[in-house]
């Protein structure tokens, strides 16, 4: 299944948020850009911006560079020194600087629609067991697992998605809304319509992999003892732009969450380039808002992306950027997918029901933690079952896959409540099954194979350090 994508935009003073740690001045203390400074225009469109300040800035002195740029500041994170601002002003940029301040909005003049398809659908059963339909935990022995913990309610994972339905039977006990936000504007916004899904059921379906109720009814999940909150980074028209994952990761941290989920690339570029104008602000806004969740016990983990790409090795980007008309550009090392490909976060690949790289999976020796079920839409029922507003579906990707890792993970998190984020990584990596490089990987018969594994049997570019074991995180 592919990752979500697409955006609005919207101007806030920046108040500050309970429990999210974002800082701002008092509300009397911000000037009017426009009469503050009399040169600032007003031709809209209004865009919203992700600015990146040295490390330790005040957030006075923040507040006043973006209002003496002709803008307001939507949220300031003085932890990680980066702001949200929207602007009208098409000056905006040039007068905060081009180096420090970046737009995916003004990247999407010429929007595409959204990239994602269901691969079957199933109707909603709300008495009958769905568990026969899934091989995936079969794969990654989760009912064995069960019979020792289904987790703690103490451990919480973040779904950083399109939104979780809290009505959904196996989910209600499940989700945490105290613990949930909307972070489509920058700024965390606690009201259940900001974390509910209207147009996806993305998240609805990853949050039901991580902790569905083993109750007999519908499906069950990785670790369904644990809580989960919905922190939707993902707008309606698909995208997940910098300042909303920014946002997901602070709000992460500030709630003490343990793990979170991130089923999708960070847009509007498959691969972000450190050295390009823009890109290198993103990369960087992204990279210290992970840092700071890992340095608050918060686990990142990331889908490697469903694009067939050796992320070691990328070569070529023909998919960017997603909210425009995409243009084939040369990519090298200083390119990578976010977060997936940030240290400290375990990046998931995905195998289908024989323990084999899904064809759609991408890979790379160094990019790859461990792989999980994320299913092959080529054979029946082939794809992973889980939760959807309306009911139960089938999807697959490496979308699919990483919440069965944040699941696993979850568990060792339960039964080592002392561990902390790094660690629990380790732990994560230690526990999975070790799958060697296929002998032939020639997918569709043609005598040609259709991806190189590169590295050993106990860590490879297809499976990192191999297929996660949720009895084994509950018994080494």
């Amino acid at each position: 299944m592919p990752l979500p994508h697409r955006a609005r935009a919207a101007a806030m003073t920046a108040l500050l948020v309970a429990g999210c740690l974002a800082a701002s001045l008092p509300a009397d203390a911000e000037p009017d850009p426009v009469s503050a400074a009399p040169t600032c225009i007003q031709p809209g469109p209004l865009l919203r911006y992700l600015v990146v300040f040295p490390q330790a800035t005040p957030a006075e002195t923040a507040n006043s560079e973006i209002t003496e740029a002709c803008g307001l500041t939507t949220v300031y994170y003085p932890q990680i020194s980066v702001a949200v601002a929207t602007s009208p002003d098409p000056g905006f940029l040039d007068r905060i600087g081009p180096q420090r301040a970046y737009s995916a909005q003004a990247e999407g003049i010429a929007k595409r629609s959204a990239k994602r398809k269901k691969d079957d659908t199933e109707l909603f059963r709300p008495s009958g067991g769905r568990s026969a339909e899934q091989w995936d935990m079969d794969l990654i022995n989760a009912p064995a697992a069960h019979e020792i913990t289904t987790g703690s309610k103490s451990v919480v994972v973040g779904v950083l998605d399109s939104g979780v339905d809290a009505r959904h039977p196996d989910l209600v006990d499940a989700l945490a809304p105290e613990l949930s936000a909307g972070c489509l504007t920058g700024k965390p916004d606690t009201s259940p319509s900001a974390w509910t899904p209207t147009t996806s059921p993305h998240g609805t379906h990853v949050a039901g992999t991580i902790a569905a109720a083993d109750d007999g009814r519908g499906t069950t999940g990785v670790a369904p003892g644990v809580r989960i909150a919905s922190v939707k980074v993902v707008d309606d028209e698909g995208f997940i732009y910098p300042e909303y994952a920014v946002c997901g990761f602070m709000w992460a941290a500030a709630q003490q969450m343990t793990i979170t989920n991130n089923s999708y690339f960070i847009d509007p570029y498959l691969f972000t380039c450190q050295n390009e104008p823009g890109q290198r602000i993103v990369y960087e806004a992204v990279r210290r808002a992970v840092d700071y969740a890992t340095s608050r016990n918060v686990l990142t983990v990331a889908a490697a992306g469903n694009a067939a790409a050796d992320l070691s090795r990328p070569g070529r980007d023909s998919m960017s950027p997603t909210n425009g008309d995409a243009r084939t550009r040369p990519v090298d090392s200083t390119c990578v997918v976010l977060p997936a490909q940030l240290k400290n976060v375990v990046g998931v690949s995905a195998v289908d029901s024989t323990k084999t790289k899904a064809g759609y999976s991408s890979y790379g020796l160094g990019a790859i933690d461990v792989t999980a079920p994320g299913g092959d839409s080529r054979t029946p029922n082939g794809c992973v079952l889980s939760t959807v507003p309306s009911g139960y579906d089938y999807s697959c990707g490496t979308s699919m896959a990483t919440p069965h890792a944040a699941g696993v993970a979850a568990l060792i998190a339960s039964v080592r409540p002392e561990t902390d984020a790094v660690s629990l990584g380790r732990m994560l990596n230690a526990q999975a099954q070790t799958l060697a490089c296929p002998a032939d990987y020639d997918l569709n018969g043609t005598g040609v194979q259709d991806a190189f594994c590169t590295g050993y049997s106990e860590y490879n570019s297809f499976y990192g350090h191999g297929l996660v074991d949720a009895r084994a995180a509950v018994t080494k």
